[in-house]
């Protein structure tokens, strides 16, 4: 049997954990987006994270932008203007998943019977760089690699001994299961006119313009560079050294200024310079319902202040059962949507 003719799994956008995810929410925000906002041709997600947010508009437009590398990779894999083979990409998972035996490698030096098993950690290491070298031979394109690195990264989050992040892994746990690379669905011709960033959002609004703006901000002091800092690691490929108990690089010019007792003036600095004719914020109230690590950083007084110096505001609210990391249970945790009609600019 050939490659090719081999069988295989394939994968969705929602296919992922992460914290603060909108997949279950993606009908609520439509809704009010399709209720209330006309002539919608370009939308920006610019704290996009999974890109679930920004799959809802793939007949719009799109722009996603996120701090984390991982997240850019994932995002430019999904939504990026660049074609790519859909044959190669099964060819080289059908080829990954058959590999065994790798050698010894940066994760089985540094990450072995951690979050994984050493023989997992052998086969990551082994995907990554190989993934990386037949990109720099041009074997491989800019989406064809990114679309390469989102399965790994979707393959890694199925099996990690962990509770849906990276900031510890769970000691004694038995690993079960072996690391399986499934074939992102994604389109193969996007809208050529799709963009993707990797940049600070209060930089990137200087630059663009969008009918919608959506803005999906971190909620509290949870940075999710050290959330997904093994999911980091691994997409950037620099090979970092890693310290501490749960395995962690440098994340130091990873960290969000919104999880932050900045981020009030971060927000306002950030309305203030974006170009759009409608701003949509998603914004939870966990209050003080949570631990003191999940409260909000922006009160909605300051939320309500901000938006209406920039537009009409309109409040919507739906409530759902958040993901947590398995420490929280909150019963009646609402999302809040912030439509902000934007007043003419001259």
């Amino acid at each position: 049997m050939s490659v090719a003719e081999k069988t295989y799994k394939t994968s969705l956008i929602n296919n992922r954990r992460y914290l603060g995810n909108k997949y279950k929410l993606l009908s609520f925000i439509t809704g009010v987006v399709n209720e209330e906002c006309a002539n919608i041709e370009t939308v920006a997600d610019i704290f996009a994270g999974t890109g679930a947010v920004s799959s809802a508009f793939s007949d719009k437009t799109i722009i996603t932008n996120d701090l984390m590398y991982s997240n850019y990779i994932c995002n430019y894999a999904w939504f990026g203007a660049e074609s790519y083979e859909t044959q190669k990409i099964i060819d080289y998972v059908v080829r990954y998943n058959a590999k065994t035996n790798c050698s010894e490698n940066y994760m089985t030096r540094n990450f072995a019977d951690t979050y994984f098993s050493k023989k997992d950690c052998a086969k990551i290491g082994y995907i990554r760089e190989d993934i990386e070298r037949n990109y720099k031979k041009g074997n491989l394109n800019k989406r064809e690699r990114a679309i390469l690195i989102t399965s790994l990264l979707y393959a890694m989050d199925k099996i990690a001994v962990t509770c849906g992040h990276y900031d510890a892994y769970r000691k004694g746990a038995k690993f079960e299961g072996s690391l399986e690379l499934y074939v992102p669905l994604a389109e193969v011709n996007n809208n050529p006119k799709n963009q993707c960033f990797n940049e600070d959002a209060n930089n990137l609004v200087k630059r663009i313009e969008a009918d919608l703006v959506y803005i999906d901000p971190p909620y509290n002091s949870r940075q999710y560079c050290d959330s997904y800092h093994l999911l980091e690691n691994v997409a950037r490929w620099e090979k970092p050294e890693v310290f501490g108990v749960a395995k962690k690089m440098d994340r130091s010019g990873m960290k969000s200024k919104y999880c932050t007792i900045g981020a009030t003036k971060a927000f306002e600095t950030l309305i203030n310079d974006i170009k759009a004719k409608y701003i949509l914020l998603s914004y939870n109230n966990m209050a003080e319902k949570g631990n003191c690590r999940s409260n909000a950083k922006i009160s909605d007084d300051d939320i309500m202040r901000i938006l209406s110096r920039k537009g009409t505001v309109k409040v919507f609210e739906e409530s759902y059962k958040a993901f947590t990391t398995g420490k929280s249970d909150i019963p009646e945790n609402a999302e809040r949507l912030f439509l902000c009609i934007c007043f003419d600019e001259e």
